[in-house]
């Protein structure tokens, strides 16, 4: 059901944005250009994966294409793309170190194994083509929130940048701990409970989805309310698609302390005490 109603949200909010003026068609152009390179990289790899590697970087690509095509060269929009590059490398580079090497994630494996000699063209249209067009309609908030008659940064901008540095920390720190955790040997099949991961159980998750309503926030100083469909959909892919859902299958299945752990711990939104 999640997956259709993405779908469906998907499809009409494209239709909406492909009847919008430049710069929209370009970006999608852009980001269907980098995917279509990367799906044939992925056919000599034999590694659809590399794509959640690509993931923050399509983003990266995307806002400073927007600000070059904008002829922005004021400090708002710098900053502005600068903390979506701050976040979009750090993702990418954390997703490097940890899956190369690792060979393909098993929910590729599990949909080439499916679709046996028939992924390689399969692949291009399950995954890429969806993915990039999830990118470019998320992104889209960057138009609204690079384009503006201020040349600085407004009061609601200095909040926009608290709400994202708050979601940084969770995702930045939340990835951090869950690395240092799984480093020691000794923690093998067991739960990480401490740190951030005893407030959420998927704080990087959740501070990747408040980054999202930090950028939103920088195109409501210019009054565009409408894109508040990027960080909605963000939340929704996070919490119900991709993220939490998807994980927590796998994880009360293969880790016997979860159960008790979910029990304590809310999914998605920290407690407070």
């Amino acid at each position: 059901m999640a997956r259709i109603i993405l779908l469906v949200v998907a499809i009409a909010i494209a239709v909406f944005l492909f009847f919008q003026p430049f710069p929209f068609g370009q970006g999608l152009v852009v980001i269907m250009s980098c995917l279509t390179a990367l799906w044939l990289l992925s056919i000599v790899l034999k590694d659809s994966s590399i794509i959640d590697i690509f993931w923050g970087m399509g983003f990266v690509i995307t806002v400073w294409f927007y600000r070059y095509t904008g002829g922005l060269i004021d400090t708002r929009s710098f900053i502005f793309c600068s903390i979506v590059t701050i976040w979009g490398l750090r993702l990418s580079i954390h997703l490097a170190i940890r899956n190369i090497g690792k060979g393909e994630d098993y929910r590729y494996r599990e949909w080439r194994k499916e679709n046996d000699e028939n992924w390689w063209w399969v692949s291009f249209f399950r995954v890429f083509l969806l993915q990039g067009i999830l990118l470019w309609i998320i992104s889209s908030v960057y138009v609204p929130a690079l384009s503006s008659e201020f040349n600085t940064l407004q009061t609601l901008d200095y909040i926009a940048i608290g709400v994202w540095s708050t979601g940084f920390i969770f995702e930045a720190v939340g990835d951090w701990q869950l690395t240092q955790f799984k480093k020691n040997k000794a923690n093998k099949g067991k739960v990480l409970q401490t740190g951030l991961w005893s407030r959420t159980r998927h704080p990087n998750y959740f501070g990747d989805a408040v980054q999202w309503w930090g950028y939103f926030l920088f195109a409501y100083t210019n009054q565009q309310y409408l894109y508040v469909f990027s960080p909605l959909l963000m939340t929704f892919l996070l919490m119900q698609v991709s993220g939490v859902t998807l994980l927590e299958q796998k994880l009360t299945e293969t880790k016997p302390q979860y159960a008790d752990y979910t029990k304590r711990v809310p999914a998605f939104f920290p407690k407070l005490f």
